[in-house]
């Protein structure tokens, strides 16, 4: 079979520039809370608060004209590459493949270090389940990555060597990462991916971003009551829920957003849909199922429950919340207001003040037919009930893939406009030929 090649491409202004390599050991709390120093775009959404903008001004209507081909860099041997290189001291970082780590000089394209955690030896079936790693992390001269298998792997950023590796899921099970890690308080926070490819139950875990020492672990649903709940928020949790969920995983996998607030020292969590997909089967008596599909407030040091904001209640179509969750200052009648803004893939754009997680804006930004409208006051959906497919069957937008799904979307403070990368496609939901006996079991 022959092997494939991504090109991995560098376009450039015809300025004149200076790259100086470091092992980027000032890259810390202080340099990500900075939305101002635009030397280095050293995290997956540039700074904490996920923004994906430069404060940059170099490049503008008057020269954008002559952007051009500056290297171009194949990286042989990998099935994608999808993952935005962070840039520090003139160097790029970015895996492609299963989860192949990558040095290479900013300036000239040349490959600094290339580091191979030997997924395919010990990934076994896990292997045929993901994308691989969309993104990584970097803190105090060290690059952080998720491989396809489950571990948490911390490299030296100089020398391409690993510094510790933990296995941050079970060695037999259906989970996988696909997302970056994210890195404050000198702790590494990582979710997890596999719903879809087994019973499973979603966590996010941090640890010690020194040493790999596990330090809090909170869990997206409740597990099986008759084993106990870790917290009071799993046992609020499991009120939500019926039927024997746990023997059908329940899902709610944290597999890309995740974003650290410094003003509240709170990390915030966009949790995955449900498993398996259909509420019939995994929650036959209905209920809102959380944390699914939602955005949960974690405190920063101890990983414990804050708040929580349910995009959709009970949902049974996919449309998780793991998309972007980025951290603004908005003027709201006439007064600053510290905001989320998240555009999740059921279609509505959402404005949530971030001390209560209370909704102030959701409106549409893609066509939507699973429900009218969300109302303000008490945060729910006025969903369409045919959209529940009760008859059988129903064509429901948007589909599965979402109106926008992982891709990044960008928040320009300086223009005021966030920019949505969406998708315009319906889906066809039926369970004409789902036996809720054995489904999801």
């Amino acid at each position: 079979m022959k092997s494939l090649s991504i090109p991995l491409v560098a376009a450039a202004l015809l300025l004149a520039a200076t790259f100086v390599h470091g092992a980027g050991a000032g890259v810390d709390g202080r340099l990500l809370a900075d939305t101002e120093d635009g030397r280095d775009w050293p995290a997956y959404g540039r700074t904490y608060d996920e923004s994906h903008a430069s404060p940059l001004r170099g490049i503008d209507r008057t020269n954008v004209r002559r952007l051009g081909l500056a290297w171009s860099l194949d990286v042989p041997d990998v099935h994608n590459g999808a993952t935005p290189p962070p840039a520090v001291d003139g160097v790029l970082y970015f895996t492609v493949g299963q989860s192949l780590v990558h040095a290479v000089d900013a300036a000239s394209g040349r490959l600094l270090w290339r580091f191979d955690p030997d997924v395919a030896k010990v990934a076994g079936r896990k292997l045929r389940y993901t994308w691989g790693p969309r993104g990584i992390a970097f803190w105090k001269g060290r690059v952080y990555v998720g491989t396809t298998d489950g571990r948490l792997i911390a490299i030296d950023a100089r020398t391409g060597r690993e510094a510790w590796s933990v296995l941050t899921v079970g060695r037999d099970d259906a989970l996988t990462i696909t997302g970056p890690p994210r890195v404050f308080r000198d702790l590494v926070v990582i979710g997890n991916a596999g719903s879809e490819w087994g019973p499973s139950r979603g966590y996010v875990t941090a640890y010690d971003a020194a040493t790999g020492a596990q330090k809090w672990r909170f869990h997206v649903i409740p597990g099986n009551p008759a084993d106990g709940f870790e917290s009071a928020a799993m046992a609020m949790a499991a009120k939500t829920w019926t039927g024997d969920w746990w023997n059908r995983g329940g899902g709610g996998q944290v597999w890309n957003a995740i974003t650290y607030d410094p003003e509240f020292d709170r990390v915030y969590l966009g949790t995955g849909n449900g498993g398996p997909w259909n509420q019939k089967v995994r929650s036959p008596g209905g209920g809102d199922n959380l944390f699914l599909c939602s955005i949960v407030a974690l405190d920063a040091r101890t990983g414990e429950y804050v708040w929580h904001y349910q995009t959709v209640p009970g949902e049974t179509w996919d449309y998780n919340s793991a998309m972007d969750i980025q951290l603004a200052t908005l003027t709201i009648d006439g007064a600053p207001r510290k905001v989320i803004l998240h555009a999740p893939k059921n279609g509505f754009f959402y404005v949530l003040d971030r001390a209560t997680g209370r909704p102030i804006s959701a409106e549409k930004f893609a066509k939507v037919t699973w429900a009218e409208r969300i109302d303000l006051a008490t945060g729910r959906p006025v969903e369409n009930p045919a959209a529940r497919f009760d008859d059988g069957e129903e064509l429901v937008w948007p589909s599965t893939l979402g109106a926008h799904n992982w891709q990044p979307m960008s928040w320009n403070r300086w223009t005021g406009l966030v920019y949505i990368p969406t998708l315009a496609m319906p889906g066809l939901f039926s369970d004409r030929t789902i036996d809720r006996a054995t489904s999801g079991a």
